[in-house]
């Protein structure tokens, strides 16, 4: 257990079993709705209870901050954009809004260390104005980085006291594919052009200037590679740091998650070292365009549930998938059983058959 993470205790194996069970039971061929069946399964070990209920309070997290590197060219979009968008959020205009609203949720946004001063209700949790840029310096200092982490613990506790049963985060800052992509490509062992990819939309001379500061920050971040938080102060940042407090300890409180992006995959990178088994209470709601993004999966297995070419962020990707959750719910909680419908199953047409004279003799 590190800085006050885990223990975390897997989803009910038996109630598993018992949803796999009540899905043989059910009014179609065993199998027949492919992995919605194991989705459903999946949900039913989580709340330790067959059939599963559907999300009453799926609630969006989104966490804002601004990093140091986006003033050195790897962006196509300008520092400011944050707090703006912040503002968007809040105003309930952004695509996130949009998304949460078709798939019955709600959201929050949090200022971590957005480099601008925000309003006490998003402010409470600031750690610092902006993250250092870790291609020269490192993001936060030993209390900033204690202080993210404890921030991203308390907005869990915050939402889940209050009744969340399936959260979401998202994030928002320009320049935080960098941070995110240097920690993925750091814990796989990948070469940082095999990792980089375009974040908001960078043309052929910002994508050099990604590859090299990324190249500079894994060096940085090399010797501290083995202790996540160390890894986290120094080549991370405060919103990514808060990020992967918020989903160990969501984890450790038996909360599902439904992952979103590259940002926020590379905090579940580092929250699965920080409480390791954490990875059995998140789902992986989609793939985005960024390599990193696939290599991060691929070190947490986790197999996205849609891959429509998505790279917003915010946990846009997240919210597009969670109507597919919901719908394992349904069938798995709302279908009748054969026996309660009245239909017949294969079993009865081989006990008829086997019932029936044999009119040759």
């Amino acid at each position: 257990m590190i800085d006050g993470f885990g223990p975390v205790t897997p989803p009910d194996p038996d109630i598993r079993a018992a949803a796999a069970q009540r899905q043989q039971q059910l009014t179609k061929p065993v199998g027949a709705l492919g992995r919605l069946e194991e989705l459903g399964n999946w949900v039913g070990a989580c709340q330790g209870v067959c059939p599963p209920e559907q999300f009453r309070r799926a609630r969006v997290v989104v966490f804002a901050g601004d990093h140091g590197i986006a003033r050195h060219g790897v962006s196509a979009y300008p520092s400011e954009v944050t707090a703006q968008m912040v503002a968007n959020f809040r105003a309930g205009g952004a695509a996130v809004n949009a998304l949460a609203a078709v798939a019955g949720a709600t959201v929050r946004v949090v200022d971590i260390a957005v480099d601008a001063e925000t309003d006490d209700v998003v402010g409470a949790h600031k750690v610092r104005r902006s993250s250092g840029s870790i291609d020269r310096e490192d993001a936060l200092t030993p209390e900033e980085i204690e202080a993210a982490l404890a921030a991203g613990r308390a907005i869990a506790d915050d939402e889940i006291d209050a009744g969340a049963d399936l959260l979401v985060a998202g994030d928002m800052g320009i320049g935080n594919t960098t941070p995110a992509t240097v920690l993925i490509a750091t814990l796989t062992d990948t070469e940082p052009i095999r990792a980089v990819g375009r974040g908001t939309g960078i043309d052929d001379a910002g994508w050099s200037r990604k590859v090299a500061a990324i190249r500079d920050a894994m060096r940085r971040a090399r010797p501290v590679a083995k202790d996540p938080v160390e890894l986290l102060r120094v080549a991370g940042g405060a919103d990514i740091a808060a990020m992967a407090g918020f989903l160990a300890h969501a984890a450790s409180r038996r909360t599902p998650v439904i992952l979103d992006g590259v940002v926020v995959t590379a905090a579940a990178l580092i929250a699965e070292d920080l409480a390791a088994g954490a990875r059995d209470w998140w789902l992986a709601g989609h793939r985005s365009t960024e390599p990193a993004h696939a290599l991060a999966l691929g070190r947490l297995r986790l197999e996205p549930l849609i891959d429509l070419g998505m790279r917003l962020g915010e946990g846009s990707g997240a919210l597009t998938a969670l109507p597919i959750l919901r719908a394992a719910v349904a069938t798995l909680a709302e279908m009748s059983t054969f026996a309660e419908a009245g239909v017949s199953t294969s079993d009865d047409s081989a006990e008829a058959e086997a019932a029936r004279p044999d009119l040759t003799k």
